[in-house]
């Protein structure tokens, strides 16, 4: 299972991640100036110390030491100092009486101090060496001063210095790491607020919020007033369904009703088999009105790409005809297939499309009049589209009247119809990239869908 971290806690390592890598590298960066130091001030302390002895062994002719430089060898930082001086001739002087041994000068210049490594009694050592002329008890010749230190007190000198930088850095981060922590919270306060005021919020109240947020936030609050105001329409629009939908069905329902009742009651087996008839047609709208309700709904949810497939939508028009031809010749009229000369494929849900072909030609029947004498169905392909047209003789129908023709549960001129076949039709049109419209004729009514073809 997927670990979700808080908003605060995601904050909180972004921010301090980067510091903290900062920090390791400014460490390593640290050590190394704190070792160089190092050994910058004992080298600086070492040559203090060799001109210190130089000046008293010349001063004194090789007596002693005066107490300033044997206080300066003594507090010398970080570690002891030992030294060994000689004068002319190498006649030993004053120190230590076996200096660690050296190496000659770069470039054969031997009044160069000469800085090298040693050791010294078992222990390495940083060891420097001065040579000056200078003359003790009337001797004039060379005279060499050697100090050294052990290498462990400078490396111990080092670590002092990087720890020191260690401890600071590592306060600072434990103190960048609380403030970052409780200011984060106290910035995501207005957050948890509105997280408060939304969830004290009743399961009816979709009203938008208007709690003051801060900039970073607005987005999210718009967004979901958006969504508020989405899911209320929605909701209205579902509600305005089911009662047009019960509206509906209780006529069909209360005549099937009406029907039955007369049909127990019929005095002779005429009558009886007339209001059979009669019953029998009046099952059949309410089941139409039914299955037309039941296909707004569908079309309101969103549409499974299962359902999505290329077919061609010529023979599927035909197959929509064969179906209806039945119905529409028993009334008497003329009813005409015009179909091209090739397939023309088309992507979508096949039930649907079949479904608005049946619907715009069910609303020609139902509304064409008696004065109608043809139906026509036909196809044509324009650009990249598929165009679908029924047409018909009968009573007419305007562009002007899309609005109400279009609408649901709506109709131009009052009929036995639900006023949802074109509804139906016009959502499955756009639901496939494609429009209904009401062409503009002389005669008649003319509607054309408008379908993408397959890419």
């Amino acid at each position: 299972m997927t670990r979700v971290y808080s908003l605060r806690q995601r904050l909180f390592f972004l921010i301090l991640t980067p510091l903290v890598l900062m920090a390791v590298l400014l460490g390593f960066w640290r050590v190394s100036v704190a070792q160089r130091t190092a050994e910058e001030l004992f080298d600086r302390s070492l040559l203090s110390a060799a001109l210190a002895i130089s000046r008293d062994v010349a001063i004194s002719g090789g007596d002693a030491l005066l107490p300033s430089t044997s206080d300066l060898i003594r507090d010398a930082a970080g570690g002891e100092v030992f030294y060994h001086a000689t004068g002319p001739g190498g006649i030993y002087v004053t120190g230590y009486a076996y200096p660690p041994p050296h190496g000659e000068p770069e470039g054969g210049d031997l009044y160069v101090p000469l800085y090298f490594e040693a050791t010294y009694r078992a222990e390495p050592v940083r060891v420097l060496r001065i040579m000056e002329r200078a003359t003790i008890d009337g001797m004039t010749g060379n005279s060499t001063v050697t100090v050294w230190q052990r290498i462990s007190d400078r490396n111990e000198f080092a670590s002092q210095l990087a720890k020191r930088a260690a401890a600071l850095m590592g306060g600072l981060l434990l103190t960048l790491a609380l403030v970052v922590w409780f200011a984060v919270a106290r910035g995501l306060r207005p957050l948890l607020d509105l997280q408060d005021a939304i969830a004290i919020r009743s399961p009816d109240d979709l009203s938008r919020i208007k709690r003051p947020v801060p900039i970073e936030a607005q987005g999210i609050v718009a967004t979901l007033n958006r969504l508020f105001a989405r899911v209320e329409e929605s909701i209205s629009a579902h509600q305005v369904f089911i009662s047009n939908a019960a509206h509906q069905l209780r006529n069909p329902a209360a005549a099937v009703q009406s029907m039955a009742e007369s049909l127990r009651d019929a005095p002779s087996d005429e009558i009886r088999n007339q209001r059979i008839e009669e019953l029998v047609t009046a099952a059949r709208g309410a089941a139409r009105v039914t299955d037309q309700l039941l296909s707004m709904d569908r079309l309101r949810q969103p549409m499974p790409s299962t359902r999505m497939e290329q077919f061609d939508l010529a023979a599927e028009i035909q197959n929509v005809c064969e179906d209806m031809a039945p119905d529409v010749l028993s009334r008497g009229l003329a009813f005409e297939w015009v179909a091209p000369d090739r397939s023309i494929e088309v992507c979508g849900d096949r039930i649907f499309i079949a479904e608005a072909v049946k619907n715009l030609i069910d609303n020609a029947l139902k509304h064409g009049g008696a004065e109608m004498t043809s139906i026509t169905v036909a196809l044509r392909q324009q650009d990249e589209t598929a165009l679908i047209t029924i047409s018909d003789d009968g009573a007419g129908l305007s562009p002007d009247d899309t609005e109400l023709a279009l609408g649901r549960f709506s109709q131009v001129q009052p009929s036995d119809g639900s006023g949802l076949g074109l509804a139906i039709a016009a959502s499955v049109a756009e639901r496939h990239g494609g429009t209904l419209s009401i062409d503009r004729v002389a005669m008649g009514a003319s509607l054309t869908m408008e379908l993408m073809l397959a890419t």
